[in-house]
């Protein structure tokens, strides 16, 4: 059959036709005049059969710059991560794989096991109280902290680093918009957030102050002097995390975050090309009841068996709408389980091991590379990203690495005017040393 996928025949159109009482498709739109009525043909291609169809899209998927045929150095939120075999394994099974949502406990209790599994490893690795189910993405739990944090605190200020990435400051203010919340950004220095200027703009206006860790130029910020000067003027301390980071760093909980958000993208979920991901969200005891989305509590049955429930339901579908903490109504439950299924196979101490593999390999690749003769943009601690100072513009140098099979960094002068021909560079665990050592060579011969 050469249309695969359009099972109405002309016989089943007649049949319709018919049972709704007109003799053809153009009498159903009989009332729209003709003067407005498109005569011309579309511009696209005649229809294919599907074999043909099939090399065609085959043909235009090989254009693609992917991970198999090429080595990547670039994050900026997206990063190239071991993910176990066994993560494909357990999402291909039908029970997770078709799963909607678990409304009836009754027989959703392996969905909701592993939903509840998710929560208990966020919060282990953010030092937090309570985590939820999941949330669309990183971006969009950090805009749900700032909304929670202006009513629970019912101020109308937000203030955000400029070292939070870009998207999610621009999500966090299309959110803010419609609540009438004021987002004011911090000025960076040095590659960290300007204590100074926060401590300028700080009033008992401000709801939350908002930080990333490690930030978006891969810089540690100081969580602790962060949280003094925020706390002091009893305003949310917010930060959004990168997960796997936490396997080396202190938790945010540790700082005294009130509200700990992020991308678990790390963890399991393949780049890509940039989605779908899964946010997570945590946050103290004291805001348990204010967490947007869903949140799976462990409960007996009438026979004293563990069971899971959905609980504290403060959804719209819920609740009275005016009541709702969030119109959040779904989480990423299937990537919220590549995530737990990714952590549960590399287990405490491999956590540990793999994010002290991106910190020593970025490390290495920074000292090769400032031994090449480059320049850093910060000196201080990183993660596993990087900034360094090129002299010719970040894309004219991506398309050449690219033609040498190699994936570039981020180029930051997209998003900072300070930092035109700077590029962010990510090296995680599975870049090898004569990856890295071919990286900063191809780089070198570029640039010279």
């Amino acid at each position: 059959m050469i249309h695969r996928y359009l099972p109405v025949t002309e016989t089943n159109k007649k049949e319709m036709l018919q049972a709704i009482g007109v003799s053809s498709i153009d009498e159903l739109f009989n009332d729209i005049p003709d003067s407005v009525k498109f005569k011309g043909k579309y511009k696209i291609k005649s229809a294919l059969s599907e074999s043909a169809l099939l090399k065609e899209l085959t043909a235009i998927a090989q254009k693609n710059a992917d991970l198999k045929a090429n080595v990547s150095f670039l994050g900026a939120g997206v990063y190239d991560h071991y993910i176990p075999v066994i993560v494909d394994h357990v999402l291909s099974r039908s029970e997770f794989y078709t799963a909607y949502t678990p409304y009836q406990p009754e027989i959703s209790q392996g969905e909701l096991q592993a939903i509840f599994e998710f929560q208990t490893m966020i919060c282990e690795l953010t030092g937090m109280d309570v985590a939820n189910s999941s949330m669309y993405d990183g971006g969009t739990a950090l805009a749900e902290a700032g909304m929670l944090s202006a009513g629970q605190t019912k101020r109308k200020k937000v203030l955000i680093s400029s070292l939070v990435h870009p998207e999610s400051r621009e999500v966090v203010k299309t959110y803010a918009k419609g609540q009438k919340i004021e987002i004011v950004e911090i000025p960076q220095i040095d590659g960290i957030t300007n204590l100074s200027a926060l401590k300028e703009l700080m009033d008992d206006d401000v709801a939350a102050v908002m930080v990333q860790y490690p930030n978006f130029l891969g810089r540690i910020e100081p969580l602790k002097e962060l949280e003094e000067i925020i706390h002091a003027h009893k305003s949310m301390f917010v930060v959004s995390s990168n997960p796997l980071s936490l396997g080396l760093l202190t938790p945010p909980g540790k700082w005294g975050a009130d509200i700990v958000v992020g991308d678990a993208q790390p963890f399991g979920i393949p780049t890509a090309f940039g989605g779908p991901h899964c946010g997570y969200f945590a946050v103290t005891q004291k805001l348990m009841r204010k967490v947007p989305g869903r949140l799976v509590g462990q409960t007996t049955d009438d026979e004293g068996q563990r069971g899971f429930v959905l609980t504290l339901q403060a959804r719209e579908q819920h609740i009275r709408r005016d009541k709702a903490t969030s119109n959040i109504c779904s989480n990423q439950a299937l990537n919220a389980l590549a995530a737990s299924v990714a952590m549960t196979a590399l287990g405490k101490q491999g956590v540990k091991e793999v994010a002290y593999s991106n910190f020593q390999k970025a490390n290495y690749a920074k000292t090769a590379l400032k031994n090449a003769g480059f320049d850093m943009a910060f000196e201080g601690p990183c993660f596993n990203e990087f900034v360094v100072k090129l002299n010719k513009p970040i894309q004219e140098i991506n398309q050449k690495l690219l033609a040498k099979g190699i994936i570039g960094g981020y180029d930051l002068g997209r998003d900072y005017q300070e930092l035109i021909n700077h590029m962010l560079i990510a090296v995680t665990e599975l870049r090898t040393k004569g990856e890295i050592d071919t990286f900063v060579k191809e780089l070198r011969d570029i640039h010279a």
